[in-house]
């Protein structure tokens, strides 16, 4: 093994020390989801058409270039923690997300085409703060 100061890794590879930060439980990725979105507020995102009117196998595949989740993608802590592509599917299981929750979040029937990202975060940090009762478990069995 070959050692070489950080300045040598610098030349060669693009290092990020903040890589090394951990976000393990579902609470830290969706704080960190929701700050990510927050660093431009006003960002414009694709709003996904008609999430509750898919077949669960065509909703899990449904992406938009340019959409909140895509935010998430971009993230090279979250890519390197598992989050695989920009899908509702994978946001879904990456965020341990309801349909109704992920709903909320991304789907035009609230905001209609687009969605500032100071919305959806607004409805990120919504969603870490909604307790699954009986009445919500109901709701996503029913709505989905």
């Amino acid at each position: 093994m070959k050692h070489q100061t950080l300045d040598q890794l610098h030349a060669v590879a693009d290092v990020h020390a903040e890589a090394t930060y951990l976000v393990e439980t579902r609470s830290q990725r969706l704080e960190r989801w929701a700050k990510l979105l927050e660093q431009n507020p006003d960002r414009r995102l694709e709003a996904f058409a008609g999430t509750e009117y898919k077949p669960a196998e065509i909703r899990e595949m449904m992406r938009y270039d340019g959409s909140p989740i895509t935010v998430a993608f971009e993230d090279p802590i979250f890519r390197a923690q598992g989050l695989t592509d920009d899908t509702y599917g994978e946001a879904r299981r990456f965020f341990e997300l309801t349909d109704w929750q992920l709903h909320d979040i991304v789907c035009h029937c609230h905001v209609g085409a687009t969605i500032r990202a100071r919305w959806a975060a607004s409805r990120v940090r919504a969603a870490m703060s909604e307790r699954l009762g009986f009445l919500a478990w109901l709701r996503g069995t029913f709505a989905y």
